[in-house]
């Protein structure tokens, strides 16, 4: 092998350095990976996300009382406010009064609401929510009362609301027995 000669030399090495500086420009060319959004609170106070979740409960309520078991599409409405297995369960028996011909009559009244935690950045907040069902009734297609004669008139209930988006939705409801609801 003939060694190079000093001119042939001179381009390749120049022509290397040349590539080097190609590829270093580039590199510093190159846009930086967008950073990674940090979770933004959904509500500023834990008091705010207490009164998003109870301004959500209520209109649930609103909505639960204007259902028409005859009627499907109202049943729509309550679906806004709601998610995961609380609004399945709630599709399956809007789905089963509707087939057994359900009649609802009387309202639903929330009288209490309690915020009991919210975890940060609040998109999940706990609430026990006092529920006066005293004043409602439900029948059959053949007008017999489905309600259980030892239905307390008020119900205690644990509702968990996570965040969907931009707001608050049922996510789950328990019935408890405390003393939120006495007195």
């Amino acid at each position: 092998m003939i060694p190079p000669t000093a001119s042939s030399a001179i381009p390749r090495r120049s022509g290397a350095l040349m590539m080097v500086s190609i590829v270093l420009m580039l590199a510093g060319c190159a846009p930086t990976p967008e950073p990674t959004p940090t979770p933004t609170a959904a509500f500023a106070s834990e008091e705010e996300a207490f009164a998003a979740a109870e301004e959500t409960y209520r209109a649930y309520t609103d909505a639960l009382n204007a259902i028409d078991p005859k009627n499907p599409e109202t049943f729509e409405r309550t679906y806004e406010f709601s998610g995961g297995g609380f609004q399945s369960a709630d599709r399956e028996n809007f789905s089963t009064m509707h087939a057994e011909g359900y009649v609802i009559d009387g309202d639903a009244l929330v009288t209490r609401f309690v915020g009991k935690e919210a975890d940060e950045p609040l998109d999940r907040v706990v609430a026990v929510i006092c529920v006066d069902v005293s004043n409602v009734t439900i029948h059959d297609s053949t007008g017999a009362s489905v309600v259980n004669p030892h239905r307390p008139d008020v119900y205690e209930v644990e509702v968990t609301f996570k965040r969907d988006t931009d707001r608050l939705r049922i996510d789950s409801a328990d019935r408890i027995e405390g003393t939120t609801c006495e007195g």
